[in-house]
């Protein structure tokens, strides 16, 4: 199983702000200290905002912040968000009627459970235990 890049930098994004969650953080400085592009991270964040993972403002003391504690946000609900539209296999696809296989096929059940199997697992684990440590500006 791999990851889209958009749910890697979305929780790479969660772990710089789970180290401080009470600041609010720009997509400008979040995509300057991980070298990704800003329009990128910024529709991750709207992402993540639509999922009420976090609350956005603009303006001077506007950006990004946790919306909940990091400790209440599990990490199995992050990557199903980010990975919403992206499906395991062809045939989890809504428009995934390829399949010359299908009514006979065994596959299809175990890789949806295993699917589920993953996500509780990551759901054992929040956002409060991958916070990154704190960075220290100079």
């Amino acid at each position: 199983m791999q990851l889209t890049s958009f749910t890697d930098y979305g929780l790479r994004m969660l772990m710089r702000m789970a180290s401080a969650p009470d600041r609010a953080y720009s997509t400008a400085e979040l995509a300057e200290e991980f070298k990704l592009s800003r329009n990128h991270l910024t529709k991750i964040m709207q992402r993540l905002a639509q999922g009420g993972i976090v609350e956005t403002r603009r303006g001077v003391s506007g950006g990004a912040r946790l919306r909940r504690d990091p400790e209440e946000i599990r990490l199995g609900d992050v990557v199903r968000l980010l990975e919403r539209g992206q499906a395991l296999v062809e045939c989890f696809r809504p428009d995934g009627n390829n399949c010359t296989i299908e009514g006979c096929c065994r596959l299809k059940a175990r890789l949806r459970h295993a699917e589920a199997r993953f996500i509780e697992d990551l759901n054992q684990s929040t956002l409060a235990d991958i916070a990154l440590p704190e960075r220290v500006v100079a």
